[in-house]
């Protein structure tokens, strides 16, 4: 059963590129008073030219994230009864998401192989919250951040990740998910639409429940 607001001490938001996990991660840790733990794709020297040329810049950029991510978790693989609640906007486990979708059948090998050696056991989260929406307005999101790394993403690269997320948190099971359709939500500028998350979060009964508020 999914823990009460008050509860949560590892608390995941997930979902692709634009989907606006990032912006509600800082939102849930002000609110859970938490410390917040986001990817750093700024970092990650392969990744502009991963959008440019994915065949061949594929496996240093993910290679690149797994490590920097395996490092950011490794705290949380020790128990600290004192330790704050943690908000992240990654999940480790979705890592091999993204290496099945770009890596040929030898790179992937090599990548599992890696993988299975640096995974730290951080603990399991107390609730993952998976973000959808549509690969048209993903890839207008990304438009209008404007990062300079993502000029090369393209809208089926979004679709292809995208339809990839949902057969991946189909069966995902591991911890509570709530699946939040976030097309004509806006978290990050809109308060109400971040107190109805925080309503639904409250009122959640079973492991896997779906947010979904049309226009």
């Amino acid at each position: 059963m999914p823990k009460s607001i008050d509860q949560l001490r590892y608390v995941v938001v997930e979902g692709p590129i634009g989907v606006g996990k990032t912006s509600l991660a800082r939102k849930l840790a002000a609110r859970l008073r938490a410390e917040l733990l986001l990817e750093a794709p700024n970092e990650n020297p392969f990744l502009a030219r991963f959008y440019q040329d994915m065949p061949r810049f594929a496996l240093p950029a993910q290679l690149f994230f797994l490590f920097q991510r395996s490092q950011q978790l490794e705290p949380l693989a020790q128990p600290d009864l004192f330790r704050a609640a943690t908000v992240s906007d990654f999940l480790l486990e979705k890592d091999p998401l993204f290496a099945r979708l770009t890596l040929s059948s030898d790179e992937l090998s090599l990548y599992q192989q890696i993988y299975e050696t640096l995974a730290p056991k951080a603990p399991v989260p107390d609730l993952v919250i998976y973000l959808q929406a549509q690969p048209e307005t993903l890839i207008e999101r990304v438009r209008k951040r404007g990062i300079e790394a993502e000029r090369g993403v393209s809208e089926s690269y979004l679709a292809n990740l995208a339809e990839t997320y949902t057969r991946f948190f189909y069966h995902y099971s591991a911890s509570p998910v709530l699946i939040v359709n976030s097309e004509h939500l806006n978290f990050a500028h809109h308060e109400p639409d971040f107190e109805l998350l925080m309503q639904r979060i409250a009122q959640m009964r079973s492991p896997r429940e779906f947010f979904n508020r049309g226009e």
